[in-house]
């Protein structure tokens, strides 16, 4: 029969791998961004919203 037991945490767990775990905590809004993001992320959405209007509204067109 399987050992449904959880296996012990080992201190190297892979949440801590590549972290530096001294250093004060950061989230996303808060990370630096370039004007190159910006104009990117405006594409995407406006990509998004042609795609997500305009093939229904072309579709009822026929």
């Amino acid at each position: 029969m399987a050992d449904d037991t959880d296996p012990a945490v080992d201190e190297d767990s892979g949440a801590d791998v590549g972290h530096d775990l001294e250093a004060e905590r950061t989230t996303a809004p808060m990370s630096d961004y370039s004007s190159r993001a910006v104009v990117i992320g405006f594409l995407v959405l406006v990509i998004g919203v042609a795609v997500t209007f305009g093939i229904p509204l072309a579709g009822v067109g026929l």
